[in-house]
């Protein structure tokens, strides 16, 4: 059996290595008497830069998710290491989000949009049962509207996520780049980011995904248990 068959989610993982451990070096270790301001920057960055790098390789699967964390470390480490101005901080950690919002936007124009890959696709819902039964009831026309509602809903909670993570750096680093202080509260903002930002941004999505469930359960009539894909 391949290791992308084999592969499955681990959060707690994912949570440890790249929130908890990089969050303490940067709090507590990054003094001058112990890695300091650049060491500490260095070893705490280590770890996500590490561990994305660790997945991709050894799962050979394309995952722009992944790929997004690691352009997220780089550049956070580049503005600390080449102690840019803070705002570039702040524009970093809300560029992301507003590039996969924009992105979703755009893919609508496009014959393969965002929203179907991030929520109706085969490894979440059983695809081709759906379409079959919309084309059954002829609801096709009426399932892409609402398809495309989902899709702005996604965009939003993205521009949501832009916004607080723009908001929550400007509140939090204000010390200038290369200092163990701003160390300190870029790992105060990493720790700050997941409950303040994170965990809003899941709930709506699994809004998204029950108003999706809904759409899907009105027009063709399939339980919640007859979508979700066989694992």
């Amino acid at each position: 059996m391949s290791s992308t068959s084999t592969h499955k989610p681990r959060p707690m993982v994912d949570l440890l290595v790249s929130i908890a451990i990089p969050a303490f070096i940067l709090m507590k270790l990054s003094g001058e008497d112990q890695l300091g301001a650049s060491g500490g920057l260095m070893v705490a960055l280590s770890f996500p830069l590490g561990w994305g790098i660790f997945e991709l390789i050894k799962y050979k699967k394309f995952n722009f998710i992944a790929l997004l964390g690691l352009a997220n470390v780089l550049l956070t480490g580049g503005i600390g290491l080449l102690e840019l101005d803070l705002k570039w901080l702040a524009i970093k950690e809300a560029a992301i989000p507003a590039a996969i919002g924009i992105a979703v936007l755009i893919s609508t124009f496009t014959s393969k949009p965002l929203i179907k890959a991030i929520v109706f696709n085969p490894a979440v819902m059983d695809v081709d049962k759906i379409i079959k039964r919309l084309q059954q009831n002829n609801c096709v026309a009426a399932f892409e509207q609402r398809l495309m509602k989902a899709t702005y809903l996604v965009a939003g909670s993205f521009a949501f996520s832009a916004t607080m993570n723009y908001i929550l750096a400007k509140w939090i680093v204000t010390s200038p780049t290369g200092t163990p202080e701003f160390n300190e509260q870029l790992g105060e903002l990493t720790l700050y980011s997941y409950p303040m930002i994170a965990l809003p941004s899941m709930v709506m999505m699994m809004g998204i995904f029950y108003y999706l469930w809904r759409t899907i359960h009105d027009l063709t009539g399939l339980k919640l248990e007859e979508v979700l894909a066989n694992q």
